[in-house]
């Protein structure tokens, strides 16, 4: 790596990534990033909550970048703190998933390459892409809120089976949201929905409502394959009723994106979306949002990423 431009970066670890084979990726990270010259704010704190607090009070003070060391539940943190500001977001691969890294060609299982990629992202003007902000209303089970997120929210099928991963301590990775679906599967029943597009309304039965900025979620499944992240739309997938068989065989081809040629698969695009359905919990980049109903709105150019 050449001589760069020194720069104020803030570093925040994943507080899960002090156990298992990422446990050195962060400390690396920072050293490397010091070593070039650049003055790092490292962020290693016990939990998501004082992360994100500490991050917040970092991000405050204008830095030249937020990084982030781990998976997608990262890169919605840091997303949710430089949304909307001139604070690029870079990103380090080492979670579970990394849907979000892959759609942004970032170098995943080796976080060499992916420190390299950062450097030399660093010393070029940021990447401008669309980000989502997502609102809720006051409700039994939670006060109004708004969140953001980069890359997918689920608000069907999916979120169901994110939710029981999410309960899993076993196995780690991907696998383990294969084995929440198939433990799911035994239950699967159509929701009744009423999604808004825009100014299409759609009342309809369907296993699942999937929202997608990105191409993929939940480790490499492409549920919106033709999605791009600076197009300023959304593309939604909706999955309408199926036996429990013609769910297994469809959804291997999630994973080649060609599960969208099934005519019980509804692809569209919108800018503003509103879903509405009963005891259906959504999760934005495999984080835990809220309870339907929400409001969904692509916001183009809201966020600056270094990729």
């Amino acid at each position: 790596m050449s001589t760069m431009r020194a720069q104020h970066l803030v570093v925040a670890i994943n507080p899960s990534a002090s156990f298992g084979s990422t446990r050195d990726v962060g400390p690396a990270v920072v050293q490397t990033l010091r070593a070039l010259g650049h003055t790092v704010t490292a962020l290693t704190e016990p939990d998501a909550e004082s992360l994100i607090a500490s991050a917040r009070a970092a991000v405050a003070t204008g830095p030249d970048a937020l990084i982030v060391v781990g998976g997608d539940g990262m890169v919605n943190l840091g997303a949710n703190l430089v949304a909307g500001t001139e604070v690029p977001l870079g990103v380090i691969p080492s979670g579970t998933g990394n849907d979000m890294s892959r759609g942004l060609g970032i170098p995943l299982d080796n976080a060499e390459q992916a420190l390299e990629a950062l450097a030399a992202a660093l010393q070029r003007p940021a990447r401008v892409i669309d980000a989502v902000r997502v609102r809720w209303a006051d409700s039994e089970a939670q006060a109004a809120g708004e969140r953001w997120f980069a890359g997918s929210m689920s608000a069907g099928f999916d979120a169901i089976v994110n939710e029981r991963a999410n309960s899993m301590r076993h196995p780690k990775g991907p696998s383990r949201y294969i084995l929440a679906l198939l433990v799911e599967l035994t239950r699967l029943t159509p929701i009744r929905y009423r999604v808004t597009l825009d100014d299409e309304v759609l009342d309809l039965e369907a296993l699942m409502v999937s929202i997608g900025n990105n191409v993929s979620l939940g480790g490499g499944m492409k549920i919106t394959p033709e999605a791009q992240l600076d197009d300023g739309l959304l593309d939604i997938m909706i999955v309408t009723p199926l036996s429990r068989f013609a769910f297994l065989r469809i959804f291997p081809r999630v994973f080649a994106g060609t599960h969208v040629t099934d005519s019980r698969v509804i692809m569209r695009r919108a800018t503003r979306i509103r879903i509405e359905a009963d005891g259906i919990v959504t999760y934005g980049d495999g984080e835990r949002f809220a309870p339907l109903p929400v409001d969904i709105e692509v916001v183009p150019g809201a966020l600056r990423v270094l990729a």
